[in-house]
């Protein structure tokens, strides 16, 4: 692992990203039709439409921020426009983006309207476009990449497979000195215990804790006692996983057999050093995988038994299943097939270095199977309603 090798984009900042891509970024959901329509005009840019961006406040609205300039700034990102209703947001987004060194530039509707705003804006994302398109790739190190991990339409087959060979390459990641989170804190339910096993001292064990707790106390303020159909779905009950106790056990499987997390991250807060971070998320795919993005991720591992379709605009999503069924039935989404491990056929570190070699393969540039198939999913998180 110390010597794997990739060929990625070196950005301004020295991070290491495995895609390039030229982003349109609304600050606010009246702003995304003009985002589309800078999209629309100039090929080889990406829309991020959204719902959120008007009147939050409080630990909501620094979410928000964090949210968009960290997506703006992944190393997968090139360059990024913004557009804003208002001029004063969209320049801090823009601001907090051009710390990274990146070509960022910011536009407001108020005073132009969408036919001029889309018309300036478009000839600067043509510009961006032609620069980003003459960026080659080099050789970085694998230890380089932050991965982030998360498991969805869990059975019996993802704890028994899928989340162990994660497991294994998280733990010869970090033990390379490389960069990966973890999180869904709904889903540790039953299992917490194990997690907080895993800190690395006491003082990160009592932040993972305050998480878990919290969200505890959530369930309970809202004087909800019965999950059923949340936690676990119907797709987790019918591949077996009856209780949320089973579902946690094995997605606790990702976190490796060796290795220590070493610190806790809010949402969408990029990592300060290498090793394995907790992010306390949902465990709604769609959300997470954009938090993780924002944080900075470059790939993400996502283990599925029954089959998920999830897929990300700016971090590639890769999926496998240890589900035979699963990998015949819905193939189209499946990116590794780590089924022979439940028949005998193929051990788990050797799953394990084959994932890494599809992880070696993505950051070179080969499309996930959600790329290929378009999942382009970008789901803003939200704390509470909005003023």
């Amino acid at each position: 692992m110390a010597r794997k090798k990739i060929h990625a984009y070196r950005r301004e900042n020295g991070r290491v990203g495995v895609r390039n891509h030229v982003v349109i970024l609304p600050v606010d959901d009246i702003s995304n039709a003009a985002c589309e329509g800078v999209a629309n005009n100039v090929k080889g840019t990406m829309a991020l439409p959204h719902s959120y961006g008007r009147l939050q406040f409080g630990e909501d609205l620094e979410l928000f921020f964090r949210t968009m300039i960290g997506t703006g700034s992944n190393p997968n990102v090139a360059a990024v426009v913004v557009i804003g209703i208002e001029q004063g947001w969209a320049q801090k987004i823009a601001d907090g983006i051009a710390k990274t060194g990146k070509p960022v530039e910011a536009f407001s509707i108020e005073g132009r309207g969408d036919i001029g705003t889309v018309a300036a804006a478009s000839y600067c994302a043509k510009e961006m476009v032609q620069w980003a398109t003459e960026l080659q790739r080099t050789e970085c190190d694998f230890s380089e990449l932050y991965i982030s991990v998360k498991c969805g339409e869990s059975d019996t087959t993802t704890g028994l497979a899928s989340c162990p060979t994660v497991g294994n390459l998280i733990d010869k990641h970090c033990a390379s000195k490389g960069t990966a989170s973890f999180g869904e804190t709904t889903e540790l339910t039953g299992g917490e215990h194990i997690v907080a096993a895993k800190a690395t001292n006491a003082a990160v064990r009592a932040q993972f804790m305050a998480a878990f707790d919290d969200y505890q106390k959530l369930v309970f303020s809202e004087k909800t006692d019965d999950l059923s159909e949340s936690q676990p779905t119907k797709g987790n009950i019918a591949g077996g996983l009856t209780t949320i106790e089973e579902k946690a056990l094995g997605n606790i499987e990702k976190l490796g057999k060796k290795t220590k997390f070493v610190g806790c991250l809010k949402p969408a807060e990029a990592p300060s050093s290498p090793g394995l971070w907790f992010m306390d998320t949902s465990s709604a795919a769609a959300e997470a995988v954009t938090l993780w993005a924002a944080s900075g991720a470059v790939v993400h591992l996502f283990p599925t038994g029954q089959g998920n379709v999830i897929g990300n605009s700016i971090e590639p999503v890769i999926k496998l299943s240890g589900n035979p069924k699963t990998v015949k039935t819905m193939k189209e989404h499946i990116d590794l097939d780590v089924s022979a491990i439940l028949q005998g056929e193929m051990t788990l570190d050797q799953a394990g270095d084959a994932l890494i070699e599809m992880v070696v393969r993505t950051a070179n540039g080969r499309f996930t199977s959600a790329e290929a198939l378009g999942h382009r999913e970008f789901v803003m998180t939200k704390l509470y309603r909005s003023a």
